[in-house]
C-alpha cells in the first residue's frame, strides 16, 4: 500500500502507523475493554445505557443517517473490526456490504465473524477501486487519519479532506447518503498539562492522526456532498471514554501481564486525558448526514 500520493503529499497516517495502533497490541487487547462488537468510537448514550447498548444505539443512528435499507450496497470506510458491518447485516438485514481498512488484524477479525454478505479488504482508500457502486456510505473515526499534523500546519488538510470526499462520491450511485462520524477540534487548550496530555495521546496511541474543525469538513465536502444535518456528541464521548477507563482498570492485571506496564499506562493515560479534553471542550465528536450532490436535478425540477 502506498503511503504517499502522486502529487508528493504524504496523505494520511502510513499503514505502519495505523498498524502500530490497531495490530501491534492485537485484537485480544481491544476485546478486553471495548464493547462486545468492538466499536472504537463515541457511543450514543441514553438513560440507563451500558457501553454495549450505547454503542448499538450509535450504530443504529448512523444507519438511519445513511438511509440504509436491506437492498442497499453499503461501504464502511475504515471498518475497524467490523462492528458496523455486523450491525447492518444482523440487525438491519443489509445483504451486501464492504469494509476497507489498513489493518490486516481488523480484516482477519471481520472474516472470523463470518458475517453474511460482508467482505473486507486491506486497502488504502486512495487505491480503492470498487467493481460496483454503493448506495450508502458509513465511516467512523477514519477522517482523523487522512491528514498528518505536519500537513495541517502547512494548511493542506482541507485539500486532502476534499480528495477523500471526491473519492467517496465517485464510489456511489446518485441518491446516496453518507453517515460520517469524526472527532473535531474545539477551543484551544490553555493549560500546559492539557496540551502535553493531548500530544502524548497523538504520539503514542494515535501516531500520524490529526483532527480538523467543523468548517474544514464542510468546506471539503461541499463540492460533492451536501451537509444535511450535524449532531455534536461531546457529552457522549465523556461517558464513552470514562467507560473505557473503567474497563481498562478492571483488566489492569491481565493487561500488565500480557502486554506490559508501558502499554497499560499509555492507554489509561490517553483515555483519562480524553475525558478531560472533551469535558473542557478542546475537541468533540460530530455525526454528519451528507447527501450526494448528483449531476441530475432534484426530483420534480427540470433542467
Amino acid at each position: 500500500m502506498a503511503s504517499s500520493s502522486t502529487n508528493g503529499l504524504s496523505e494520511m497516517a502510513t499503514a505502519a502507523e495505523i498498524q502500530s495502533t490497531y495490530d501491534a497490541p492485537g485484537t485480544e487487547f481491544y476485546r478486553l475493554w471495548l464493547d462486545r462488537r468492538m466499536t472504537y468510537s463515541c457511543a450514543l448514550w441514553g438513560p440507563g445505557d451500558t457501553l454495549e447498548t450505547a454503542q448499538e444505539a450509535k450504530l443504529g443512528f448512523l444507519h438511519d443517517l445513511a438511509r440504509v435499507t436491506p437492498e442497499h450496497r453499503v461501504l464502511d470506510i475504515g471498518c475497524g473490526w467490523g462492528a458496523s458491518l455486523e450491525y447492518g447485516a444482523r440487525e438491519r438485514g443489509v445483504r451486501r456490504s464492504t469494509g476497507i481498512t489498513l489493518s490486516p488484524a481488523q480484516r482477519l477479525e471481520v472474516r472470523r465473524r463470518q458475517i453474511p454478505g460482508v467482505s473486507a479488504m486491506v486497502v488504502d482508500y486512495r487505491e480503492f477501486a470498487p467493481a460496483e457502486l454503493f448506495d450508502a456510505v458509513i465511516s467512523m473515526g477514519m477522517l482523523e487519519h487522512i491528514a498528518t499534523p505536519e500537513q495541517a500546519r502547512r494548511g493542506r488538510h482541507v485539500e486532502i479532506f476534499r480528495g477523500y470526499f471526491e473519492r467517496a462520491h465517485s464510489w456511489t450511485r446518485p441518491g446516496a447518503w453518507f453517515a460520517l462520524q469524526t472527532i473535531l477540534m474545539g477551543r484551544l487548550p490553555r493549560r500546559r498539562g492539557d496540551i502535553e496530555d493531548m500530544a502524548v495521546a497523538t504520539r503514542r496511541v494515535f501516531p500520524g492522526s490529526k483532527c480538523g474543525r467543523l468548517e474544514d469538513v464542510v468546506r471539503a465536502a461541499g463540492a460533492t456532498w451536501e451537509v444535511m444535518e450535524v449532531f455534536t456528541r461531546r457529552d457522549d464521548y465523556v461517558l464513552t471514554a470514562a467507560a473505557w477507563v473503567e474497563r481498562l482498570e478492571a483488566n489492569e492485571e491481565r493487561i500488565r501481564e500480557g502486554w506490559g506496564e508501558e502499554l497499560y499506562r499509555d492507554y489509561l493515560h490517553c483515555m483519562a486525558s480524553t475525558v478531560r479534553a472533551f469535558e473542557r471542550g478542546y475537541a468533540y465528536p460530530a455525526q454528519l448526514a451528507l447527501r450526494r450532490i448528483d449531476d441530475r436535478p432534484p426530483p420534480g425540477r427540470a433542467r
